[in-house]
């Protein structure tokens, strides 16, 4: 089971990232870990993103980074709002900072670097306004375990 491969301290690290980077905007990020992806990384995120109820953000702006710990394979998707201004080369550039992470067992830092930087990106396109509320979940889904 991919849970077993964070530590609390590393989950609370990943989750405090989440809520730094929703600090400053309307944007919603969420990690989901399982073991293996059954199929292509992309279409499972496609999946997971679905199945968390991220498709239903007012400004369609929210992210998933999906990891399928023990195939190391990974992905990153962002609803239509976000993805038209970042585009496919911010995606990747994320997973190559996680994957340069991940290949020192650098999990949890790994993670937390690449939501710090979807949260940039988030605020600049997405800023914090008065009326916001978290629409999403802070918390890591493991498995077949989605809380919305």
């Amino acid at each position: 089971m991919a849970e077993e491969h964070f530590s609390e301290k590393d989950q609370a690290q990943i989750v405090e990232a989440i809520q730094l980077a929703e600090k400053e905007t309307s944007g919603e990020i969420r990690v989901h870990i399982e073991a293996h992806a059954t199929i292509d990384p992309i279409e499972r995120a496609k999946q997971v993103f679905f199945e968390l109820g991220m498709h239903n953000t007012a400004q369609k702006n929210a992210v998933l980074i999906y990891v399928a710990f023990d195939d190391h394979k990974l992905a990153i998707i962002g609803d239509s709002g976000i993805h038209e201004k970042v585009g496919d080369n911010f995606w990747q550039s994320e997973k190559d900072l996680m994957v340069s992470h991940f290949k020192k067992n650098e999990y949890a830092l790994g993670l937390s670097l690449a939501i710090e930087q979807v949260g940039e990106k988030l605020k600049a396109y997405f800023p914090y306004l008065s009326q916001d509320k978290n629409e999403l979940s802070d918390t890591i889904s493991f498995g077949g375990k989605h809380e919305k």
